[in-house]
C-alpha cells in the first residue's frame, strides 16, 4: 500500500481500496472464468443444442456481471459516496452558523488514509472558527462593558453638576470625574484601534538601529512621579548603551504597559525593578513588582483581551495593554514570559533579537 508522509498525522495512505481487495476481484473474475468453461462442458454434456448452451452462458454473464456491479455500487458508496455527503451534511451546518460540528474519522490514528486527513483537517477548522466566534462574541461583551461603566459614570455625574445647590469644590469634584472617565474611554477606544491594526497588520514594523537603554531610561522617568506619589522604590539595572534593530515607538508602548502595570498593582513602599541584560544574538528585559502576584489561572488568560485578575485595579485600566505587548513582542520576533505566585510579586520578560529575523536569515542560510 502507498503512503505518504504528512508532518501532523505520520504515515497516510495514498489509496481507499487495499491491494488484497484488487487481488480479491481478479481472483473472482478467475473463477468466473473457471465456472464458464465447466458451465459450457455441464452443458455439452446434457444436451447437444447450441442454443440452450448459448443462452445458459448468457445468462451466467449477466449474473456475473450484475454481481460486479452491485459489488462496485458497494464499495463506491461506503468508500467515496458516505463519507462526502456526511462531510457536505456537516459543511453545510457550519455554512449555516453551527460550530458544533464533528465528524469522525474513518479509521484508527494507525490507518489514515487522505480522506481521513481531510476529515480531521475540517474538524480542526470548525474547531477554530468557533473559537474565533467566541473570541468575537466575547469581544463584543467585554466592549459594550467597558463603554457602559464610564458613561453610565459621565452621565450621572453631568446630572449632579446641573445641581444649583452644589458647592464649587463639589462641582470641581464632578468634572474631575467626568474627565478622568472621559481619558479613559479615549484611552480605551485607542487601544481598540492599534490593537485591531496591529493584529490586521496595517502596522508595518520599522526596523532602525537605536539604543534601548536609553529608551528604557527615558520611559522610567516617565513614571517617577507616579512612583513616589505611591511611597514605591524604583532599581535599574541597565547596561551603558545597547544597540538593536528595531521599531522603536512600538517597543515604547511595551515598556510603558509593563511599567505601568508593575507601578500599579505594587502597594506602597513595595519595589519595582527594571532589569536589562543582553547576549551576542538578544536584549533581555525583566520588569518586576513586589505586587499581590498572580494565581495558575490568572497567569493562563494574562495575555486575553479586557481580562483583569485583580478586579480591585479595573478602574486603572481596560485590559487591553498586556495583549498590546504580545502583539507588538511577537511581530518583532520576540518572546515575553510571565512568573508568578500569589503574594510575590510579578515578573514580565521580554526577549527581542538585536537585529530583524529577516536579516539574520538574509546573512545566513539562503
Amino acid at each position: 500500500m502507498k503512503r505518504m508522509h504528512d508532518s501532523a498525522y505520520g504515515l497516510v495512505r495514498l489509496s481507499r481500496f487495499p491491494l488484497s481487495l484488487f487481488g480479491v476481484i481478479f481472483g473472482g473474475l478467475l473463477a468466473a472464468s473457471g465456472v464458464h468453461m465447466g458451465l459450457i462442458l455441464l452443458v455439452e454434456h446434457l444436451t447437444s443444442n447450441g442454443i440452450i448452451l448459448v443462452h445458459a452462458v448468457l445468462v451466467y454473464w449477466a449474473l456475473v456481471s450484475l454481481s460486479m456491479t452491485l459489488l462496485t455500487r458497494y464499495l463506491m458508496r461506503n468508500t467515496y459516496e458516505k463519507p462526502v455527503q456526511e462531510l457536505a451534511a456537516a459543511t453545510r451546518k457550519v455554512a449555516e452558523g453551527d460550530f458544533s460540528v464533528y465528524v469522525p474519522p474513518l479509521h484508527t490514528a494507525d490507518r489514515l488514509d487522505y480522506l481521513d486527513v481531510m476529515i480531521l483537517d475540517f474538524n480542526k477548522m470548525v474547531a477554530e472558527l468557533g473559537s474565533i466566534e467566541t473570541l468575537k462574541t466575547d469581544f463584543f461583551s467585554n466592549v459594550s462593558h467597558e463603554f457602559k461603566t464610564p458613561l453610565s459614570v459621565i452621565r450621572s455625574s453631568a446630572q449632579m453638576v446641573r445641581d444649583e445647590s452644589l458647592t464649587p469644590a463639589q462641582r470641581a469634584e464632578y468634572a474631575d470625574t467626568i474627565e478622568r472617565y472621559a481619558c479613559r474611554l479615549t484611552d480605551l477606544i485607542t487601544n481598540i484601534l492599534k490593537l485591531n491594526k496591529l493584529e490586521k497588520q496595517s502596522i508595518q514594523p520599522r526596523a532602525e538601529p537605536y539604543d534601548v537603554c536609553a529608551q528604557l531610561a527615558e520611559c522610567a522617568l516617565l513614571f517617577e512621579q507616579r512612583w513616589e506619589e505611591k511611597g514605591i522604590e524604583f532599581e535599574a539595572e541597565l547596561e551603558d548603551q545597547l544597540e538593536i534593530c528595531a521599531d522603536e515607538s512600538l517597543l515604547e508602548l511595551v515598556w510603558n504597559n509593563l511599567l505601568s502595570n508593575a507601578i500599579k498593582f505594587t502597594p506602597p513602599g513595595g519595589t519595582v525593578t527594571l532589569r536589562q541584560t543582553s547576549t551576542a544574538e538578544a536584549a533581555e528585559v525583566a520588569v518586576s513588582d513586589t505586587g499581590c502576584g498572580m494565581d495558575e489561572e490568572t497567569l493562563r488568560h494574562i495575555f486575553d483581551k479586557f481580562y483583569q485578575g485583580d478586579t480591585s485595579h479595573s478602574t486603572e485600566g481596560n485590559g487591553l495593554g498586556l495583549a498590546l505587548v504580545l502583539r507588538i513582542v511577537r511581530m518583532l520576533g520576540g518572546s515575553i514570559s510571565v512568573s508568578s505566585a500569589p503574594g510575590a510579586g510579578s515578573t514580565f520578560t521580554v526577549r527581542l533579537p538585536l537585529r530583524p529575523l529577516e536579516d539574520e536569515g538574509g546573512a545566513g542560510d539562503a
